[in-house]
């Protein structure tokens, strides 16, 4: 039986994906502008509610046992821009590229395969981030790559993407959800967390450079599941990006919604799941 409810959930997730693009696909041929995006809206949100329904006719009121969130981009975003960063640490070891130049430059690193690993982040992922570093900047300067490093561990580089999150998850663990990081990151994350103090709004974190797997590996989130003793099928994840985030958990098993535009705030998050704040 739970067999069979888990395989239902994952086919009607997957139904409910291909509704909502459909329609969406049809507004942009149809060439109408805001009335055929009003129409889509309000279609959407018909669907939206039928699958929430459906969930809550399987599993009650609470749709979900676990919440899992991405790190950078949902739970936490840089204060500054990268490049910017880069830029003023490193004028005094002599990066004289712009910030646009530093920009272009970062996303194209990022964008190659590193070959020294399958993985990135492996432990404190230094050789990876002094690869991106000195191919951004044009600086192999090591004081200058420790420098940015310890930067980006700290509170001052971080902030929280949505300023209600404690209250928000604090209403969530009382209503028995339990809740998990699942990040794409280095061993910098748990004391980054901390200096954040939200480290323990979460009963367990799955970073990559711990788990071996990175998203859209759904290995890593099979773990964060294992470590909250739930089952894949009980879990939605939310994260800012389509790739890793949404099609990483859905192979996994898990619900998932995307942040920015499935879900615009922890509030709305918990509302889906049933959660009132």
């Amino acid at each position: 039986m739970e067999v069979a409810r888990a395989k239902l959930t994952r086919v009607l997730s997957r139904i409910f994906i291909n509704n909502v693009n459909d329609k969406a696909q049809r507004v942009m041929r149809s060439g109408s502008s805001f009335d055929g995006l009003a129409k889509y809206s309000t279609s959407a949100a018909a669907v939206v509610k039928d699958y929430e329904d459906y969930r809550k006719s399987l599993y009650g009121d609470i749709t979900h046992k676990a919440l899992l969130v991405d790190a950078v981009g949902t739970l936490v975003v840089p204060s500054q821009p990268m490049a910017q960063i880069y830029r003023q640490m490193g004028e005094k070891y002599g990066v004289e590229y712009s910030e646009d130049e530093i920009l272009r430059r970062y996303r194209w690193a990022y964008g190659q395969p590193w070959g020294r690993s399958r993985l990135r982040y492996v432990n404190d992922g230094r050789p990876f981030w002094q690869y991106i570093v000195s191919s951004s900047t044009g600086c192999s300067d090591t004081q200058y790559f420790e420098e940015l490093y310890s930067y980006y561990t700290t509170e001052k580089a971080w902030h929280l993407c949505d300023p209600d999150a404690e209250k928000v998850f604090e209403a969530i663990k009382k209503a028995g959800v339990k809740l998990a990081v699942v990040s794409n990151f280095d061993t910098r994350l748990r004391p980054l967390l901390r200096a954040l103090n939200c480290d323990h709004w979460f009963d367990a974190v799955a970073v990559s450079a711990e788990v071996a797997a990175e998203k859209p590996n759904p290995t890593i989130f099979l773990k964060a599941c294992e470590l909250l003793k739930v089952k894949p099928e009980d879990a939605v994840h939310v994260g800012d990006d389509r790739r890793n985030d949404i099609w990483g958990a859905r192979d996994a098993g898990c619900d998932a919604w995307l942040w920015g535009s499935d879900v615009h705030s922890f509030k709305e998050v918990a509302r889906r799941i049933g959660v009132h704040v």
